[in-house]
């Protein structure tokens, strides 16, 4: 018990108190690291302990010949050995400071680990403009589900939505890196990695690379092909079109919007592996919706945009009327989103109402700031912007209709049997009286049954008999 709770002032009077072996014993030998102080050397009988030696000034000074602990000089601290002869409490006080100091040592690298981790995860956190990525997943995610059916591939969904993350974090820190000097200029970003100067381009450049040909592969082997071929194209437009876009033309408003638009069409073609036309709603939802949100901000933040060299819609609009039209414009695009998924059979009609009145509302607030053109009635179509879209997905995720598919083809396939039995029922009459008469009948070509179905505009093919 006493051993344990020695503490290194104990060690000190036990190595002084400890008698001086002759020279000539010292043939084994302990060590013990210190990093922070020397152990004294000590020489003398126990009963002169005013005789003790000094520690040396520098760890590869000398000591006495006849004193019981000696010094060897390292790089963290002096290592000290005594004679084997010495006694057990002196070996168990060095031992218990050397594994003192192993452990401040150890802890303290891991703390320095800790600290690096740490800078970098928010270094990668910021370029990925993660809130933003965590926006484009979730419209992925929600086009997964629409486009699964009645049942939803678990796996599969998870391994989109960490594809798409990973292609978005790509896409958001290569357009950081293309607009490191806009963005140092600009109070709303100057303090981002690369502005600050928290980590290098070439860092950044390696991270983007890594986390594009990652999630693009990710996709390409956990999905289809067609799926990482969206992703892929998505990052190069967003990266390489859009980014310097901004800086040429107000249109990169609308090639942006594209861009925020692919990522639910690529959740529904890496579930159903195809794109049909109900694909759209949700794509469409997202263009349309992106315009009032991005005039929104851009009017909000006209001055910080002119200083960081963008070229936004509102710079030349400075009554912004011209901004705001365009927002409501685009706000009455979405009111017959909800009536064509109702009518193509993803949702139901609850949704078609519910749809209806989010999209009335956002427009009241967009007509609002058309009217009166202030930065409060813009911000209040922003924060209407902000609401609009995940209530619009869950309204769409709650009411939409399951297996839509496969019902619309099981109905189209039991119309074209109903039609073709009621077209064989005469052909097989007709041809049995004739028969009966003793008339021969021409055989009828198997290939005007097949070009009948796809065109059910065209009139029923009709066979006459020799005569």
């Amino acid at each position: 018990m006493w051993r344990s709770s020695l503490g290194f002032s104990s060690a000190r009077r036990l190595l002084s108190s400890s008698p001086s072996p002759s020279p000539s014993t010292h043939r084994s030998s302990f060590y013990c690291v210190a990093t922070r102080r020397p152990l004294q050397s000590l020489s003398g009988s126990p009963s002169s302990p005013s005789a003790a030696a000094p520690p040396p000034s520098h760890p590869n000074s000398s000591v006495p010949a006849n004193s019981g602990v000696g010094f060897i000089g390292g790089a963290d601290g002096v290592r000290a050995f005594a004679s084997s002869s010495s006694s057990p409490a002196t070996v168990t006080a060095a031992a218990a400071a050397a594994a003192f100091d192993v452990s401040s040592l150890a802890s303290l690298r891991a703390r320095e680990a800790v600290d690096v981790a740490r800078h970098y995860g928010r270094c990668y956190w910021e370029l990925s403009k993660a809130r933003l990525s965590l926006l484009v997943v979730a419209t992925s995610g929600t086009g997964f589900v629409l486009g699964s059916g009645s049942v939803v591939d678990i796996p599969g969904l998870c391994w989109t939505c960490g594809g798409t993350m990973m292609v978005a974090a790509a896409a958001n820190s290569l357009n950081q890196v293309f607009e490191i000097n806009n963005d140092a200029k600009m109070k709303r970003t100057k303090q981002r990695p690369l502005p600050s100067g928290r980590i290098s381009v070439p860092h950044a450049v390696a991270w983007a690379s890594s986390a594009g040909v990652v999630g693009t592969a990710l996709l390409a082997y956990k999905t289809n092909a067609l799926a990482a071929g969206f992703a892929a194209s998505n990052l190069i437009l967003y990266a390489f079109v859009y980014t310097p876009l901004k800086q040429i033309h107000p249109v990169n408003t609308w090639v942006g919007a594209i861009v925020g638009a692919i990522p639910p069409l690529l959740g529904w073609v890496a579930a159903s592996g195809e794109i049909s036309l109900n694909s759209m709603i949700l794509p469409a939802a997202l263009y349309f919706w992106q315009i009032p949100h991005f005039m929104a901000l851009a009017h909000l933040c006209r001055n910080d945009y002119a200083a960081g060299g963008f070229k936004m819609l509102s710079l030349g609009d400075a009554l912004g009327q011209r901004t705001s039209l365009v927002a409501l414009r685009n706000c009455l695009y979405m009111v017959p989103l909800g009536y064509l998924a109702y009518d193509w059979g993803l949702a139901t009609g609850w949704f078609c109402l519910e749809s209806t009145v989010l999209t009335l509302a956002i427009s009241a607030t967009a007509f609002s700031f058309y009217r009166d053109r202030t930065m409060q009635k813009a911000r209040r179509m922003f924060h209407a912007s902000l609401l609009y879209l995940p209530v619009f997905m869950s309204g769409l995720l709650f009411h939409r209709l399951l297996d839509s598919h496969q019902d619309l083809s099981e109905s189209h396939s039991l119309k074209y049997n109903e039609l073709s039995s009621s077209l064989e029922t005469p052909l097989e009459e007709n041809g049995s009286s004739k028969r009966k008469k003793g008339l021969r009948t021409q055989a009828q070509p198997p290939v005007a049954y097949a070009s009948y179905a796809p065109f059910p505009f065209l009139p029923a093919p009709s066979y006459a008999g020799p005569h």
